[in-house]
């Protein structure tokens, strides 16, 4: 039995991927509450729980596209994350996954290296969430420490995992970081919340190229070490 449920966990761990491209397919109210609520039993430090979550469907969630949509466009007076997203400069190995990573997406969607307007236009597809029905915000509360970061990480995985588990994917997004006065303004986030990210959901489309690439992943023995254990003879 133990054998079996290990399978199972695997599965879903294995089967989660980032989603760029999503089926109209409606996911209900109800199925998306379940998915959060088994979230939240992700653990955080003295059982703060720090996690605010908006979803948004139908007329909410296209408001909201066609604003970031435009802004992306022509506002780029908006694009200012509250945080460092990414790091000054890059350095190796991180440098050679970033962009090992970025140029083969790229070129499953038949983008060829250099073709900005086309990157842009894919860059783009972030603020209509993809297409996904459901788009979600997450926020913190801006006067929580650094630790409560690392608990909102694992609220995140839990989201994808119990979506998967739903036969539902998704695609966690920093870009809506980038974009947090348009959201503060629009959704009315309160001043002590500040964007962390946001996530596509729905039903992956499995015709769509984007989606039958799967990124590397590093081997095991490239990030442990182990120390401690009895030679393997």
């Amino acid at each position: 039995m133990a054998i079996g449920l290990s399978a199972q966990v695997d599965a879903v761990m294995r089967g989660r991927r980032s989603v760029r491209a999503f089926l109209p397919t409606p996911v209900p109210q109800t199925t998306v509450a379940e998915i959060l609520a088994l979230a939240a039993c992700a653990p955080s430090g003295t059982n703060i729980q720090p996690w605010q979550v908006i979803v948004l469907a139908g007329d909410e969630r296209q408001r909201l596209c066609d604003r970031a949509q435009h802004a992306f466009h022509h506002e780029s007076g908006l694009h200012a994350s509250e945080y460092d997203i990414y790091p000054a400069e890059w350095v190796e190995p991180y440098l050679g996954r970033r962009r090992r990573n970025g140029l083969a997406l790229y070129a499953s969607l038949g983008i060829k290296r250099g073709d900005q307007a086309a990157m842009q236009r894919q860059h783009a597809r972030n603020f209509a969430f993809f297409d996904a029905p459901v788009g979600l915000i997450f926020t913190i509360d801006r006067r929580l420490a650094q630790s409560s970061w690392v608990d909102y990480g694992m609220f995140l995985q839990n989201v994808m995992l119990s979506a998967r588990a739903r036969g539902l994917d998704t695609c966690p997004q920093m870009a809506w970081a980038m974009v947090p006065k348009l959201l503060t303004e629009l959704l009315e986030i309160p001043p002590h919340l500040m964007v962390v990210c946001g996530m596509a959901l729905g039903h992956a489309d499995a015709d769509a190229p984007e989606n039958r690439w799967t990124p590397e992943r590093e081997p095991v023995d490239s990030i442990a070490q182990y120390r401690g254990f009895a030679a393997v003879r």
